[in-house]
């Protein structure tokens, strides 16, 4: 019998209009009441939070706004870096890491939304077939470039550099494609890399990306 899969309870969720995916670092403005204790629980616990995407709604609560609703698979945030340039204002870098389904949410009176999560299993690491290899070489120049850039480029550092990886390689292409939030989600819940892989090429070919052919 396969072991069930590992649940956390109350997860304390961040409802966005972006897409966070594993290995990928998500800078955030956080001044929202419902947010700020939060974020300062998890970072000084080192506990993670959940980042969702939203199906409805808006990142800010405003009178008459559309009640939120929520995508059903998330991934885990943990806090990377946190300053308070003045009261009531947090900027914070996060770090994506395992993906989660949601099981069961609710909405706290202040307005935070907490819920009890399934872990979704790690991607498998499966090696990019010969036919897709372009897509990896356009993404390592890709990154090369924009590394030169005034504002940089945030990569994980070292061995987690991985463009053999059919997961990893997608996962960059999807942060950095102009690609809409409801595509993102459906690719980041897939659980085929290779497949995710298979798909972004698609993308890179319609978008006319070069060095990526089918």
């Amino acid at each position: 019998m396969a072991d069930a899969p590992l649940t956390l309870t109350s997860l304390p969720l961040f409802p966005l209009d972006t897409v966070l995916f594993p290995g990928g670092w998500l800078p955030l403005r956080v001044f929202e009441v419902r947010y700020l204790d939060m974020i300062g629980r998890c970072q000084r616990a080192g506990a993670p939070f959940g980042v969702v995407a939203l199906a409805q709604g808006q990142e800010v609560r405003t009178p008459g706004a559309p009640q939120e609703r929520l995508q059903p698979v998330g991934t885990l945030a943990h806090v990377r870096t946190l300053t308070q340039p003045q009261p009531g204002l947090m900027l914070i870098e996060c770090q994506g890491e395992q993906r989660f389904r949601i099981d069961q949410p609710h909405q706290l009176r202040h307005g935070l939304w907490v819920a009890d999560v399934s872990l979704l299993p790690p991607d498998p690491v499966v090696t990019i077939p010969d036919d897709l290899q372009a897509a990896a070489r356009t993404l390592r120049r890709a990154h090369d470039t924009l590394r030169q850039q005034p504002q940089g480029l945030r990569l994980p550092g070292g061995d987690a550099l991985d463009y053999d990886d059919c997961g990893w390689v997608a996962n960059r292409w999807c942060e950095l494609l102009p690609l809409p939030t409801a595509t993102r989600q459906h690719l980041m819940s897939l659980d085929s890399p290779l497949l995710r892989l298979e798909l972004v090429v698609d993308l890179l070919s319609r978008t006319g990306i070069g060095g990526a052919p089918r």
